[in-house]
Parts: C-alpha cells; structure tokens; sequence
C-alpha cells in the first residue's frame, strides 16, 4: 500500500512538472500573424523569443537591443504585437528609440518605438531565428485570422 501511494505522489510531481515545463515553453513561441518579415519566417510560421519579463525574470534588457534584432513590441498604430527589425537607433533627450521595420515592407513602421514598448525579442542561433514553419496556421485558424 506505501509504495502504490509513492508512486502516486511521483506521478503527480511529474504531471506537474510536465504541465509547468509546456507552459514555459508555449510562453516563449510566438504565432507570425502576417507575411512582413519574409523571407526570414512567414505567416503561421512560430518563432520562439526571449522576454523582457518573464513572472519576474528579465530575460533580456531592452536596452540591450541592436540594430538587425528582430523584437515584438506594443505598436502605437496596430491593436496587436508587431514583430519587426530594427534598422536604427537613436537618441531623443536622453530616451534611446528604435525604428523597426519589417523586412518584406517598403517603409518603416510609423513610429519610433520606446524600450518600454518592446517586450520580446527572437531568439537567434549563430544569427538566424528560431522558427517552426507553418505549426502556426491551426492558431490562426482558431482565433479567425
């Protein structure tokens, strides 16, 4: 009877572990919702991404950012998180702005972005981003986009 109730509570540990584990994970895999950034990753492809705060955990400083990240921020000009590139910063009386741009677009993104508005930031391996291609299609499919 004690070891049928050991091995329950294993059980149980590991579940919760498995159950944390995924979350974490699934926490830093975004969906691309459009085509702005091909070839480098398209729509429904995942990309996988570092963030700035993380329960707590600061993953990375937005300060920190340079010329050719790709990051998510909060766009003042689109109701959901944009990713882009960064192709300049600048200092404006002591505040460092980015200006991003997605590479398949002709133009830059409307505004100057803030640390404060950049949230993640794609995780590269040897300069290239992590990305899953195309498992992303069934999360657009669900949420209509």
């Amino acid at each position: 009877m004690l070891n049928e109730e050991k091995t329950s509570v294993t059980e149980i540990i590991f579940y919760i572990i498995i159950i944390l584990l995924v979350f974490s994970v699934a926490q830093h895999l975004n969906v691309v919702v459009s085509g702005s950034m091909e070839p480098v990753f398209s729509r429904g492809d995942i990309v996988a991404v570092e963030k700035t705060n993380f329960f707590g955990i600061h993953e990375f400083d937005p300060n920190t950012v340079q010329v050719g990240d790709i990051v998510v921020y909060n766009a003042k000009w689109y109701d959901q998180p944009v990713i882009h590139r960064v192709i300049d910063i600048k200092q404006f009386n002591g505040t460092t702005y980015y200006m991003i741009k997605g590479d398949h677009n002709n133009v830059p993104d409307p505004y100057w972005v803030t640390g404060d508005q950049i949230t993640q930031r794609v995780l590269t391996i040897n300069g290239a981003p992590v990305v899953i291609p195309s498992v992303g299609y069934v999360n657009l499919w669900f949420r209509g986009l």
